[in-house]
């Protein structure tokens, strides 16, 4: 699947963005406690947010029974031995190289982890992001979904996420490329609402008009009609 080209996610105009107020009205916020750092939070409807831990070998009935079916795994190299993909064979995942450090880049990891939970939600399933301690990497990369999902900038997304799982904290240099993200996915949204239209507008005139094929049958149809007539 082609998610640039999908119809159906970010068509343009005033379909442009998703609602997020929509989205999670209904959705219980259970008051915060110290060991829920160790669980998993579903931050919008689909996307949930977690530690390592929640991911491990002998967690696979527990994520099957939330509805799990994608995992995004975000780790460092020196980290690979522990963090991993447990369950290969059970749920789909993605796994991104990416050090919780303030030079760390980001960014780049955000296009790819967007599309992906895009295809999870598009599909009918839910998604786990999640890191070491699910404090840094995979709530910054939850917050560029929920940014360029819904169109919200840096801090009304990481509010949401910091309202569903409260220990939440990207390190400086997250945050930082997160508020230089906001002009970078607007940007890339609006282009691509923008060669919808065109696109949509083209089909149009392609119904409207004679395919190229037939125009010189019909020239050559009028013609003909016209020497009768004489």
């Amino acid at each position: 699947m082609n998610l640039d080209d999908e119809e159906s996610w970010g068509a343009g105009g005033e379909d442009m963005y998703k609602n997020i107020i929509e989205d999670t009205t209904g959705m219980v916020n259970r008051e915060w406690a110290y060991t829920m750092r160790r669980s998993m939070q579903e931050i919008v409807p689909g996307v949930f947010l977690g530690p390592c831990g929640i991911a491990g070998k002998k967690r696979s009935e527990e994520l099957k029974n939330s509805g799990i079916t994608h995992i995004v795994c975000a780790r460092q190299e020196i980290e690979a031995a522990l963090i991993k993909p447990y369950h290969p064979n059970l749920f789909e995942y993605l796994v991104i190289t990416l050090a919780d450090s303030h030079l760390a880049t980001l960014l780049p990891w955000t296009r790819e982890v967007n599309a992906f939970i895009k295809k999870c939600l598009l599909a009918g399933g839910k998604v786990l992001v999640y890191c070491s301690d699910g404090m840094s990497r995979s709530p910054a990369l939850v917050t560029a979904y929920l940014m360029e999902t819904y169109g919200i900038d840096f801090k009304t997304a990481l509010s949401q996420v910091q309202e569903k799982r409260f220990c939440v904290q990207p390190n400086d240099g997250f945050e930082q490329q997160l508020i230089e993200f906001e002009p970078i996915y607007r940007a890339r949204v609006e282009v691509k609402s923008r060669k919808e239209v065109e696109k949509r507008s083209r089909d149009i005139d392609d119904d409207d008009g004679v395919p190229e094929d037939q125009e010189g049958v019909k020239t050559r149809v009028v013609e003909k009609s016209q020497e009768m007539e004489m």
